[in-house]
């Protein structure tokens, strides 16, 4: 049995099935890595770290053992782009504030939150994070309706570019690099929390799982406030 092979029984066996037990790690088995390190208050990295697999080791002594870890593994199984650094380290591996901007062209047209009558056709992120936004914002596209769209919300851009120290604080917003996106701040304020914010419902979850298995984070997701916002750095 192979690490992968491993990995994907030991999260069948406690209940966050991978499909086939194959070896093939793919978005299947990546977010079945994530609900487990969310249900064990793991960080949720979405790649087999060494607190993940030990804590899937501690509970399999009914199932098959820990086999070795190859070295073309050895970094783990990843989200792609969940490389994003911690909010701590984002100015080194982002730069300055404001810089390395470019231009997404949107899979679906949004609406200005504050002003409807304004139509969204593209936004402004970090160049790093543009592929990986792309692909998220594609797989919205293909998941929801227009209609459904609509009625979350996933169609009101509450901004994502934008240069501004934190609310109460000091340090710089995640919006300051272009690497946070907010949708429908109306119905999703900042400490509006679950079930109040939208997007806390359960016909939200694929919405968030397209950013995670981007390595993204929800704030919402993680800490149960500020459900508009998702950012591309780690807590």
């Amino acid at each position: 049995m192979t690490f992968e092979q491993w990995l994907q029984s030991r999260l069948t066996a406690h209940g966050y099935p991978c499909g086939l037990i194959n070896g093939d790690i793919g978005n299947k088995t990546i977010a079945a890595l994530v609900a487990f390190q969310r249900s064990r208050k793991l960080p949720v990295t979405g790649k087999a770290d060494e607190a993940t697999v030990e804590a899937l080791r501690r509970s399999s002594s009914n199932g098959p053992g820990l086999p070795d870890r190859p070295a073309s593994t050895s970094a783990g199984v990843m989200v792609q782009g969940s490389g994003w650094p911690r909010q701590g380290d984002v100015p080194r591996f982002f730069g300055a504030v404001g810089t390395s901007q470019g231009r997404l062209d949107l899979p679906f047209p949004m609406k200005l939150a504050w002003d409807k009558r304004q139509t969204v056709t593209r936004i402004t992120l970090h160049t790093k994070v543009l592929d990986s936004a792309g692909r998220a914002f594609g797989e919205i596209a293909d998941t929801y309706s227009a209609k459904e769209r609509a009625d979350l919300g996933l169609d009101l851009f509450g901004g994502s570019l934008n240069v501004r120290r934190m609310r109460g604080g000091s340090n710089y917003s995640m919006h300051s690099w272009g690497i946070a996106i907010d949708f429908d701040p109306i119905r999703n304020q900042l400490r509006w929390k679950s079930p109040q914010a939208r997007l806390s419902h359960s016909d939200a979850v694929p919405f968030w799982q397209a950013w995670e298995r981007e390595g993204w984070v929800s704030l919402g997701r993680e800490r149960n406030f500020d459900w508009m916002h998702v950012q591309a750095a780690r807590l």
